[in-house]
């Protein structure tokens, strides 16, 4: 099984329409086009009942002490820990293609709704959900797709590693609000195989 996309090349630079965060033109940075990418993947292995779309950044940083500090990095060699970005389960065996823009246009604050979604899917929540938990304006529950927004001043390029799982059950165990965490839990031992396609983005302004 393989994942590509036309929306850029693997391994290669996300486009801004693509990020939720971009570099403005005052010093600073603000919100982006935040469009789904596009993706495409072929047959899929014997068996497979649905697939489950996880896209998650490696690359966060473990401590918040530098984060989008003027006049300060993010070390490089800080510990990192996973962020999602997008979570969905239940897509259907048949289907080998999402369009670009199909799950988001747009950045919507307090989130976009869920989890029920296109192709009789459902969207989980992905992790702006507890980043603007102590926002006022912001805070609500953050369904599907939003892309990157990395720390203006990391020192680090983050890698963004879309992964296409697919699955011996038509239905992923999970329910209500649920998390990347929760199913990759849920769907251990049953991934019939997967496949990978990444990009990089970064707003820090000496590597951009």
């Amino acid at each position: 099984m393989k994942l590509v996309s036309n929306s850029w090349p693997d391994g290669g630079r996300i486009p801004v329409r693509h990020a939720a965060g971009r570099l403005d033109d005052q010093g600073g940075v603000t919100f982006s086009d935040n469009i789904s990418p596009q993706l495409s993947w072929d047959a899929a292995p014997e068996g497979t009942q649905s697939f489950v779309l996880i896209c998650h950044d490696p690359d966060v940083p473990s401590r918040g002490d530098d984060v989008n500090q003027p006049g300060r990095e993010v070390p490089e060699d800080l510990p990192r820990v996973d962020f999602f970005h997008w979570v969905m389960v239940d897509l259907p065996a048949t289907l080998r293609q999402i369009e670009e823009g199909e799950f988001s246009r747009g950045f919507t604050p307090r989130g976009k709704p869920g989890p029920s979604t296109l192709h009789g899917a459902r969207h989980g929540l992905n992790d702006y959900t507890g980043w603007f938990a102590e926002d006022a304006q912001r805070a609500g529950q953050y369904f599907g797709y939003d892309g990157p927004f990395p720390p203006f001043n990391d020192a680090r390029v983050h890698r963004y590693v879309y992964t296409l799982y697919a699955i011996d059950l038509p239905h992923c165990p999970v329910d209500g609000a649920f998390t990347g965490a929760q199913v990759r839990a849920a769907i251990a031992g049953h991934v019939l195989g997967d496949a990978c396609f990444t990009g990089t983005y970064t707003l820090n302004r000496r590597l951009a």
